[in-house]
């Protein structure tokens, strides 16, 4: 059966001071395990997006501090240590300083994820004062 791990991923992504996650692809699933740094609204990684919002369904467990979504109508959902949470269309994310989970998203739509956020990541790093790292630098 597969299984990843931090080192084991096929993708990282990395940025000092905001954000790690490794994640792998397995079986039309996309596991993810990430590390927040900072306290922080991310909703402006989906800038763009259907009604600047994030459509994938995800699965997953906080390892460590919180995380938590803000969604459509305004409400806050925020799950802690030891938490299973099932999250619905309809939200942006927020990170916790110190919150570890994992989080597993359809392969596909973890794809539109990545096709929506990562535009928007040169700005919201600017925004945060962290330097992007080389390989995620994009031009303006």
């Amino acid at each position: 059966m597969p299984k990843v791990s931090k080192s084991s991923a096929s993708s990282h992504l990395v940025v000092p001071g905001l954000t790690e996650s490794h994640g792998e692809d397995i079986n039309g699933w996309n596991v993810s395990l990430a590390a927040d740094d900072k306290d922080l609204d991310l909703a402006p990684l989906f800038k763009g997006a259907p009604n600047n919002l994030c459509r994938a369904s995800h699965l997953g467990y906080v390892i460590k501090g919180k995380f938590g979504v803000r969604k459509a109508d305004g409400t806050e959902e925020i799950y802690e240590a030891g938490d299973a949470f099932v999250i619905e269309p309809g939200h942006t994310p927020l990170s916790f300083a110190g919150g570890e989970y994992v989080a597993f998203t359809s392969s596909e739509d973890a794809k539109w994820q990545a096709a929506v956020m990562m535009p928007n990541m040169p700005q919201f790093a600017k925004d945060q004062g962290v330097e992007l790292p080389e390989d995620l630098a994009m031009p303006s």
